[in-house]
């Protein structure tokens, strides 16, 4: 629209290079219709995502977290001692250049999530903790290619046995809510059970059981 010299005034009033407001003007020149809805760059451009430039980036990654991951039952090991500065770390040590906020992105690609603390120790702290569960996985994963039985059991907290109100909601007749006790005092005859979950990791199959515990 400025006519001649108005490449140079742009270039002045921007600070951009000549060369890249000739290169945006062939771009619009080209582009037609929908093309230029909504994109601040040509198809292509801007930053690759780390895991293009570097592939094996996400493998290795998966291989640490793996080894220390809590609550998957399917998981050889239901154990946790990483966050994303340490696995960051890791990567470094590895060769893999990369900051913990792209660690935390692609630990969401991996279906990881934050979640809430749980309840995982047992007696005081064991500077061996790590080493055990390390060990414990390694015995598990080399089973499991000798396809030997390995077996994983997750065991609740007990739960008072009877018509007791429990959190949640089930689907119920309009107005017919199901009756239960006021107080929770433990019924006598009926006690505690401490239900419990039994997985074969190698057979993909289950079951699950409560234990009496008065």
């Amino acid at each position: 629209m400025a006519g001649r010299g108005g490449v140079s005034a742009a270039s002045r009033i921007t600070g951009l290079a000549r060369s890249t407001i000739r290169r945006g003007l062939d771009e619009l020149e080209r582009a037609t219709g929908d093309a230029l809805s909504g994109r601040v760059r040509r198809p292509g451009g801007g930053r690759k995502k780390a895991t293009k430039v570097d592939p094996t980036l996400l493998s290795d990654l998966k291989d640490l977290v793996e080894p220390a991951t809590r609550g998957d039952p399917e998981a050889p090991l239901s154990w946790t001692s990483r966050s994303p500065r340490n696995l960051a770390d890791a990567l470094w040590a590895l060769g893999h250049e990369i900051g913990h906020n792209v660690v935390g992105d692609l630990l969401w690609q991996l279906n990881f999530s934050l979640q809430l603390n749980r309840k995982t120790k047992e007696g005081a702290h064991n500077p061996d903790r790590d080493a055990l569960f390390g060990n414990i996985d390694t015995q598990v994963t080399a089973a499991l290619a000798a396809s030997q039985p390995a077996i994983s059991v997750d065991t609740k907290k007990k739960e008072l046995v009877g018509d007791f109100k429990n959190a949640g909601r089930e689907l119920r007749p309009k107005g017919q809510p199901e009756p239960v006790r006021v107080h929770d005092f433990k019924i006598p005859e009926l006690g505690r059970a401490a239900p419990y979950g039994i997985y074969d990791i190698a057979g993909n199959t289950g079951t699950s059981r409560a234990t009496r515990a008065g």
